[in-house]
Formats: C-alpha cells, sequence, structure tokens
C-alpha cells in the first residue's frame, strides 16, 4: 500500500479505536501495551519504535486495520483458538449473534451454538484447548474457506508465499499455531493470528491473544516456521497455519 493510502488508514482506523493521539504510533493501542511484559531475544515487539516502523514498511498489512480493531484477549489459558477466531470473524464481518442488547457481535461466550458445538465446547475447550483442525472447522461452520497447512507438510518457502499473499488480500486472515518455546516464550503450544508481514526484514506479526503475558511481536519466517515445525508429541504430528478466506460473494 503506497505510503498516501497507508496514512489514511491509519486515519480512519484513530477514529475506529483509541489507537494515539497526537503522531501515530507514538504509542501502540492500549489493549497491546504494558510494561509488564517482555520481549524474547530475536523478536521485535510492535510497541518498539523499530516493531512500528517495520508494520508502517511493512508490504501485507491489510490483516492489520480490521483485526486490532477486534482484538481479543484469550479468556482463560486455554482459549487462544477461541479468540482468534473472534477475532477473525468480526474482522471478516460474518454475521453475529446479539451480544450486547440488539448490538451483534462475536464474543468467546456467544462463539459455541448449534453451528460451532457440534464440533467443540465452550467446557472442553476449558479443560484442553483447541487443536489446529478444530478452530478450521469451526471458521468454516461460520462460512469461511479454509485451508489447512502442516508444517511437516509443508516448507518454509511455501509458509512464507501463501501467508504473505494472504496478508496481501483485503479479506485474506491467517492463523499460526506454534511452539511459545520455540520462540524464547513462556508456555505451551499456542495460536493467534498474523497481522502484517515486511518482506524486507522477512518477519511476520504474530497479534498474540494472551495479552496478559506476551506483546504482539515480530518473528523471522524461519523462526515461526520452526516453532510450527516443531512436534506436538512422540505420535501427534506438527503444528501449522490456517489460509482464511471469506467465501466470495454471488453476482
Amino acid at each position: 500500500m503506497p505510503w498516501i493510502a497507508l496514512a489514511a488508514a491509519v486515519a480512519a482506523v484513530m477514529v475506529a479505536i483509541p489507537l494515539v493521539s497526537g503522531q501515530w504510533f507514538n504509542r501502540v493501542p492500549s489493549n497491546l501495551a504494558s510494561q509488564t511484559r517482555s520481549v524474547a531475544p530475536g523478536l521485535v515487539g510492535l510497541e518498539a519504535p523499530e516493531g512500528r516502523q517495520l508494520l508502517f514498511e511493512s508490504e501485507a498489512h491489510e490483516a492489520f486495520f480490521p483485526l486490532i480493531s477486534h482484538f481479543e484477549t484469550q479468556k482463560s489459558t486455554a482459549h487462544c483458538g477461541p479468540a482468534s477466531i473472534v477475532m477473525v470473524l468480526n474482522a471478516l464481518a460474518v454475521p453475529a449473534p446479539a451480544a450486547f442488547g440488539s448490538y451483534r457481535l462475536f464474543t468467546q461466550d456467544n462463539l459455541f451454538d448449534p453451528l460451532s458445538e457440534p464440533i467443540t465446547s465452550d467446557r472442553t475447550v476449558a479443560r484442553r484447548g483447541m487443536a489446529l483442525i478444530e478452530v478450521a472447522r469451526v471458521l468454516r461452520a461460520y462460512g469461511l474457506s479454509v485451508d489447512v497447512r502442516y508444517a511437516g507438510e509443508s516448507s518454509l518457502e511455501e509458509f512464507r508465499d501463501s501467508a504473505s499473499e494472504h496478508l496481501r488480500q483485503p479479506a485474506g486472515h491467517v492463523m499460526v499455531n506454534y511452539s511459545r518455546t520455540a520462540l524464547g516464550q513462556e508456555g505451551p503450544g499456542h495460536i493467534s493470528p498474523l497481522g502484517a508481514y515486511d518482506a524486507d526484514s522477512d518477519r511476520f506479526l504474530i497479534l498474540d491473544v494472551s495479552r496478559y503475558k506476551a506483546p504482539a511481536v515480530w518473528v523471522s519466517a524461519n523462526q515461526l516456521f520452526e516453532a510450527m515445525a516443531e512436534p506436538i508429541g512422540p505420535d501427534a504430528g506438527t503444528r501449522g497455519y490456517l489460509l482464511i478466506r471469506a467465501p466470495a460473494k454471488d453476482g
């Protein structure tokens, strides 16, 4: 996106969410910023000057503003999948149930309904989280097109090309399921959406839904792919990523 167009997009988002007053990105959104969360070595925090510059210079960032306008913090340590799903459904303006009186919005509390409960339930998620394929099935239940890619059956080049291309499209989104420890972070496996890709640095922006402990960070494509490729267990295969698009409209 040209700088003028990007500046216009930033101005539009400033109206929609409390990003900044004064110069844009002097501060990141309050729901992403915290002095208590550290950034692991090799990662770049979005709130750092370098992180803000990466976003400004990135070529593939169509997903960022719709997602940040609907940012969710997972409501429990097991709810990274539902929080990520809710962000994407709202970002794509999928018809939502009533949540606040007559106002309609997906939340982590109303996500599991007759459409999604045959796949998993809030109670089950609270006990064991969600597998990548379950996230994909819930998104499909709400009418989205989802391509599931496992790192063990993919490659770094395929991931970089397909994910960055999706992030260039207005209706394209990417979710990643990765090992936190492989990124030098606390915790086991995790799911979050990607917000952008910067080709010059070859980094993806993870909009981490566990904002109470981890900030949004830029991670190299290679490091992120290795974090997805780390085996889940002896016989459980690898983690991976989802390529998501809204269904094409008829006519």
